[in-house]
């Protein structure tokens, strides 16, 4: 996916009144925080292959939560929290397994969305100190 054409789909979903409300709450930002954004995105690649990838979904249209993972609430506010979402907004159509390559134009989507809701002021890897 080109940055621009990124940019574009980011200001469609702000347009959407349900897309647009939803924002990284402080328990998510502090995740990130002690996490880092390339452990969380990991997590986002095996939410992605685990409960997005298949044809068709266990519990499509339900299967990720409103909250509880930055992932979570970025895949609502980017439209790609299940099948039906993934074909209106991405036109990723249902039916089939996600390709590899799509599931990379999902993670990409989802990480440009979590840079822009936190200003690009995430730690890439854990923040120092932080105790696991």
């Amino acid at each position: 996916m080109s940055v621009s054409s990124l940019e574009e789909l980011l200001l469609r979903l702000q347009k959407s009144r349900f897309r647009a409300r939803f924002h990284l709450d402080e328990q998510a930002q502090q995740y990130l925080e002690s996490r880092g954004l390339d452990a969380v995105m990991e997590h986002g690649a095996t939410f992605i292959r685990d409960r997005l990838a298949p044809a068709f979904p266990a519990l499509d249209g339900k299967q990720t939560p409103m909250r509880g993972h930055p992932i979570f609430i970025a895949q609502h506010a980017t439209g790609s929290c299940c099948r039906g979402c993934l074909s209106k907004w991405h036109g990723i159509r249902s039916g089939k397994p996600l390709t590899e390559d799509e599931q990379q134009a999902i993670l990409a989507v989802l990480r440009a969305w979590i840079l822009k809701d936190t200003g690009a002021d995430v730690p890439l890897s854990p923040a120092q100190g932080a105790l696991f």
